[in-house]
């Protein structure tokens, strides 16, 4: 029972509607002279095909569609309609507890490109596009060992929207503007990084626009969004279409349109083919535990009782916390989720998925993704954010073969927020994190070390992601020197990083970049990026101050600001040097757990530990030396041997800095060194 005295529709049980299942090809589809609309509707009285020609037209022709025993409606008609559009009027039983409306138009679910207006119902029409051909120049997937993956995490947008992105007006924020090289922004950077994935937030057509701020609609009140926009993208409308406000020539201008022509398609495909070019794999961000909320949304309008959990009292259940979540376990639905996943592999070459809240995904959903993934690319990327709905499951996920976020590397090297709950490199430790969960968490986090996972390629590590504050904020606050409620901040000087935050920043760098398991950086915690509010015209109470969730903000908070790269240039040579080292030597991904032998240390906050060549077939032995302390020295000895530093405080790479000279070495506080055995 929930906080209302509803009953949560939480049970797998099956019920009547659970008989229906179609291996019907479902959308629009064509032969040489016709072409045929298919819709599942279980539960519809009747639907109607409405056909336009041109997008804008409010009135088309209509056509009743047939409906076969497995809820499948049908409707042929003579010849071809390319460049036209369509949608679906669909009626079914009244109630309180129903939705269907059919004075509503909504585009088909297996859209793979949509025309939709610029307003928060996100009304949309299916594009028939003419068959593209596209030339994919022989690309193919992009096959990296899951554990030497250093994933990219990065909005389409925010890579070149900035002005100092150096892309001109017209491309700033769009596909073809990420993938234009000779720029300051974009794919020339990030592949500058040396990172081998990027793993983009949503591109999957979405609600870009919520419910006008503090206007009743519905008998909603927005008092939580004056922006009443949708940065991120994590409110699916469409399952197979391309965002389209990202193709070139689009804009959110109030009642306009975007996806006109659809060249979404092609934009998207470039994107893909370019970073594959590059040896870079591409990973989708995916949201298949809930759809958007506000929108005229398909499914809602479809059959609601068939495509989301209900309470008793027909009430949508919003465990994902975004209002409707979606039933995987509904065959159909699992149906439409393995047809959604196929198609961008196959369609798209996509690499990889990373999905939304996966532990509101039932596990047969799960097995079944998993199965129909791996037929099509064997070496199929699969990441689980493995919360949501309650439920955190990230050792059940490894046991399903997918690799999961590991936050409990990202808690206890940073800590869990930086008010009160720093951890590690702070000096400080965070809960129950002590020097042997540190331990365990850079052999992977492994089951027989009282870890997670059964492989250490199922760990993602990371300290950064889209959400909460940036790593860099992060530090900024958590090290004493900045109080985010003593804003506004000048965005500028806070960008700039001080002594103390510089030397935190890469200490916490040096331990992601050494420990097994993958890597994953979110876009520019490579530079310490700051999320101060940016200026505009939005009534927006905290202009000036650090945003810890931006989803909503299409503006400078958001885009990355090149001139602040610059400015932090020490640290993202740092990151470079350090991603250089990890992809030089396999020793930081593939060693035995047997080949990693820890260093003890009179200082609590100092650790060390001593990699063994032997499994990874790397060339030397490795030592990293960590030293978290705020304030004093630790103080290491010296295996036998001859010793060449490679990362110490200031600089890292695969670069021989100097020979380390004695039978000791002194690591300064909140520091780290990295040092190969030359001759031993």
């Amino acid at each position: 029972m929930d906080r209302n005295g509803r009953i949560a529709d939480k049970s797998p049980a099956k019920d009547k509607l659970d008989k229906f299942y179609s291996e019907k090809k479902l959308g629009c589809t064509w032969n040489n002279d016709r072409t045929t609309f298919r819709l599942f509707a279980p539960r519809a009285t009747t639907v109607t095909c409405v056909l336009f020609k041109n997008y804008t037209d409010k009135a088309g022709s209509e056509h009743p569609m047939q409906r076969d025993k497995d809820g499948v409606w049908e409707l042929s008609l003579p010849g071809h309609y390319f460049g036209m559009t369509y949608g679906y009027k669909v009626a079914g039983p009244s109630g309180p507890a129903e939705m269907f409306d059919p004075t509503k138009l909504i585009a088909d679910p297996y859209s793979q490109a949509v025309v939709t207006k610029n307003e928060y119902l996100h009304r949309g029409k299916t594009l028939i596009s003419k068959p593209l051909n596209y030339d994919w120049e022989g690309d193919g997937f992009v096959n990296h060992d899951h554990r030497d993956l250093i994933i990219y995490e990065c909005h389409v947008r925010d890579m070149t929207a900035h002005p100092s992105s150096g892309v001109s007006a017209e491309l700033r924020g769009s596909y073809k503007g990420l993938v234009e090289h000779g720029k300051r922004g974009g794919i020339d950077y990030i592949k500058s990084l040396g990172v081998n994935a990027v793993e983009f937030l949503p591109t999957q057509d979405f609600a870009n626009i919520e419910i006008p701020y503090n206007k009743s609609v519905n008998g909603v009140i927005n008092t939580w969004n004056p922006y009443a926009r949708n940065h991120w993208g994590y409110m699916t409308s469409y399952f197979f279409a391309p965002e389209s406000y990202y193709a070139s020539g689009n804009t959110l201008q109030p009642g306009g349109y975007c996806g006109v022509d659809g060249r979404q398609v092609s934009e998207f495909k470039d994107v893909v083919k370019a970073f594959h070019k590059e040896g870079i794999a591409v990973i989708m961000d995916v949201v298949y535990n809930h759809v958007s909320q506000y929108d005229q949304n398909c499914f809602k309008l479809i059959d609601k009782k068939y495509y989301f959990r209900l309470h008793d009292d027909g009430a949508f259940c919003s465990y994902s916390g975004c209002g409707n979540d979606l039933k995987t376990e509904r065959p159909m639905v699992r149906r439409l989720i393995l047809d959604s996943v196929k198609y961008w592999m196959q369609e798209y070459h996509i690499d990889g998925f990373r999905f939304d809240l996966a532990a509101m995904i039932d596990w047969e959903t799960i097995d079944a993704i998993t199965r129909e993934a791996k037929k099509i690319n064997p070496n199929v990327i699969l990441i689980a954010e493995p919360w949501g709905g309650g439920k955190y499951a990230p050792a059940e996920f490894s046991q399903h073969d997918w690799a999961a976020w590991n936050d409990q590397f990202r808690n206890g090297v940073k800590g869990q927020n930086p008010d009160d709950g720093q951890s590690f490199i702070f000096g400080r430790w965070w809960q129950h994190e002590n020097i042997n969960t540190i331990k365990r968490y850079i052999l992977g986090n492994p089951v027989r070390d009282g870890g997670l996972f059964l492989r250490k390629a199922h760990s993602m590590n990371y300290l950064e992601s889209h959400d909460d504050y940036t790593f860099g904020d992060f530090v900024r606050i958590g090290s004493g020197e900045i109080d985010p409620q003593k804003g506004p901040f000048d965005a500028e000087k806070l960008a700039h990083l001080s002594d103390r935050q510089l030397k935190i920043n890469k200490l916490g760098a040096l331990i992601l970049f050494t420990s097994q398991g993958a890597v994953m950086i979110a876009e520019g915690q490579e530079f310490a990026r700051s999320k101060v509010i940016a200026q505009t015209n939005v009534p927006d109470d905290h202009i000036g101050f650090i945003d810890h969730n931006s989803y909503n903000k299409d503006n400078e908070t958001n885009w990355l600001n090149f001139d602040h790269a610059e400015m932090n240039r020490e640290l993202i040579d740092y990151y470079r040097g350090l991603i250089s080292l990890r992809k030089t030597h396999p020793v930081f991904r593939k060693s035995a757990r047997s080949d990693i032998h820890f260093i003890e240390n009179k200082n609590p906050f100092a650790l060390g530990f001593l990699i063994n060549k032997k499994s990874s077939g790397d060339s030397n032995d490795f030592l990293v030396l960590i030293n978290a302390h705020q304030n004093k020295v630790a103080h290491f000895q010296l295996p036998p041997g001859t010793w060449s530093v490679l990362v110490d405080d200031t600089k890292a790479g695969a670069v021989e800095l100097r020979r380390a000279h004695g039978k000791s070495i002194d690591i300064p506080a909140t520091s780290g060194a990295v040092l190969e055995m030359v001759d031993g």
